[in-house]
């Protein structure tokens, strides 16, 4: 089922499905706005945004509500012109040149001080904006309590702490950490970089692991594969919580959406934690990632859409707070609504929220195209999985990464 966490591992489209059916709400006599939506996983989420539409008085707005692979239907349908007027994506680099869509900085400027600087810079090209981010869903360290007490482990902060960890409290049928099915591959990589203090890609359009510590760090994923400590071949990967909710492991990586039912299994028996820090110049962090809406630069209709897209993502504060809080469970991106949203105001919600603020690193930043993550996933793959040298398999990631830089860039 697909949901709002599909942000975090999002690796981009190369096909077009055929159309899906839509809910407009008006009349279908050509004047309305088309908004696309991807299919959230969370029940109530389609009816909430025809909802929305439906109660907008300047014109009539058509939902779309888009099952299966949005990403190759969108790109697609944006390349041949068809496209909606109004739909939700991330924001590329490859597509703000392609001239895909338009800049919303006049429609942000009455809010832009709102948004949490980190998730607006994911939808900023060139010092524009192109996406009002939307909602906001985040990965992060889970932890039992007791089982911590128990050993008489502390919540780590660094990695070499956090290995240490995993291997204390791997005990009878209990193993210390589960990061997925891969052993973190798919998800640990953005944090092992920034837990040195590196990135993806620098502010200068630089690759930004070509760097002796991203050897390192990595290598810090691959000890912890070869540990005995890591839960594999779990029945539920990553993003469900139901090995740490059933006493497999005593941490496991996930995302903030599954906090309901780790509450409701554990109690008040667990804690959260940012991935930590390698070293002294690194940071911890969790990746976020954010949807933002957006307005095709085909559209006949540029001036109303951005007019709808104000209304919706700027103004009506009470349906972006009613989109993030009523359906599952995520972080306004605007920061007044995340403080005064009681769900998060308490616990490891009211954590994952200082995380976000203090810690958050992009999964999926602009200027990180489809290609780079490729490059990037597979070296770290052959390290982590398969015990090649750090230092050579990144090497090739980096030529890889800098060709695609110098593509966008020159």
């Amino acid at each position: 089922m697909i949901s709002r966490r599909r942000l975090l591992t999002a690796a981009g489209a190369t096909a077009l499905l055929t159309a899906c059916g839509s809910n407009t709400g008006r009349g279908g006599d050509g004047q309305a706005l088309r908004q696309w939506y991807h299919a959230y996983g969370e029940p109530g989420v389609q009816q909430a945004v025809e909802r929305y539409a439906k109660s907008y008085g300047k014109v009539p707005v058509d939902v779309q509500w888009n099952p299966g692979d949005y990403d190759s239907k969108l790109a697609t349908s944006l390349l041949s012109g068809s496209g909606p007027d109004v739909f939700e994506s991330t924001t590329q680099v490859s597509a703000v040149r392609a001239g895909q869509m338009v800049p919303l900085d006049d429609v942000i400027a009455s809010a832009k001080d709102d948004f949490t600087a980190s998730i607006l810079a994911g939808h900023t090209v060139d010092g524009q904006i192109y996406g009002i981010p939307q909602a906001v869903d985040m990965q992060m360290l889970f932890y039992r309590k007791s089982m911590f007490a128990s050993a008489g482990v502390t919540p780590p902060s660094t990695v070499d702490e956090l290995v240490s960890a995993a291997r204390r409290l791997t005990t009878g049928g209990v193993k210390g950490l589960f990061a997925g099915n891969d052993g973190g591959v798919a998800v640990l990589g953005g944090p092992a970089l920034w837990s040195a203090g590196l990135d993806y890609v620098t502010p200068q359009h630089q690759v930004g692991f070509d760097d002796p510590l991203a050897a390192q760090a990595i290598g810090k994923l691959r000890e912890l594969n070869t540990s005995g400590a890591l839960l594999l071949g779990a029945v539920k990967d990553w993003a469900e919580p139901d090995a740490f909710t059933q006493g497999l492991v005593a941490m496991q990586w996930t995302g903030l959406w599954t906090v309901p039912a780790v509450q409701k299994a554990l109690g008040d028996d667990f804690g959260v934690l940012p991935w930590p820090r390698l070293n002294d110049s690194g940071r911890p962090s969790v990746p976020v990632g954010a949807f933002g809406a957006m307005v095709n630069a085909k559209s006949a209709k540029v001036a109303e859409a951005k007019e709808f897209v104000r209304w919706l993502w700027v103004e009506r504060t009470d349906y972006q707070a009613d989109f993030n809080q009523s359906y599952g469970f995520h972080i306004p991106p605007r920061q007044s609504l995340a403080a005064s949203a009681e769900k998060l105001k308490t616990g490891a919600a009211a954590d994952a929220v200082k995380f976000v603020r203090d810690n958050a690193k992009a999964s999926n930043p602009p200027d990180w195209t489809s290609a780079m993550r490729t490059a990037f996933g597979d070296a770290v793959s052959q390290v982590v999985r398969d015990g090649a040298d750090a230092s050579t398999e990144l090497r090739g990631a980096v030529a890889k990464v800098r060709d695609e830089l110098k593509r966008l860039y020159g």
